[in-house]
């Protein structure tokens, strides 16, 4: 048994919430590339898979803003989707279609890292951003309607 599964059965055991040895990270993004994302052969737009991993390695973004490159993340219509997750929830973006898209998605990690606290995304991503999820509406009585 290696060492961290040993301690995540010495947490279990006690019930300590569990913890991760990552040290302090602000948020993460992940990166759609399913069965349309990034698909040029299907006639969607390239996602830069290979140029944003290596930027995020050049530039040591893992220890606070974390890259997942993801299979389907659902919104199919929307091609090149990325979620950003942080303690305040998830934000949703879809519709890249352009390198400059992506570059300003690494500027906002860096400066995020830089900065130490996950910064509001660039304006320009604004025109891409989508709920993800119905919003549902409450009725006075505390139930969703049916």
């Amino acid at each position: 048994m290696n060492a961290q599964t040993q301690r995540i059965r010495e947490s279990l055991r006690r019930h300590d919430a569990l913890a991760t040895g990552r040290g302090h990270v602000l948020g993460q993004v992940v990166c759609c590339e399913g069965c349309c994302c990034g698909q040029t052969d299907k006639g969607f737009p390239p996602f830069p898979r290979d140029w944003l991993k290596q930027q995020w390695k050049e530039e040591k973004l893992n220890r606070s803003v974390q890259l997942t490159i993801s299979g389907c993340l659902g919104p199919c219509d929307l091609a090149n989707v990325f979620c950003v997750i942080s303690p305040e929830g998830m934000q949703w973006f879809g519709g890249l279609q352009e390198q400059w898209h992506y570059d300003l998605l690494l500027a906002w990690a860096k400066a995020s890292r830089d900065a130490g606290v996950l910064l509001e995304l660039p304006a320009e991503l604004n025109l891409h951003r989508f709920e993800r999820f119905a919003v549902t509406h409450h009725h006075e009585n505390g139930v969703d309607p049916v």
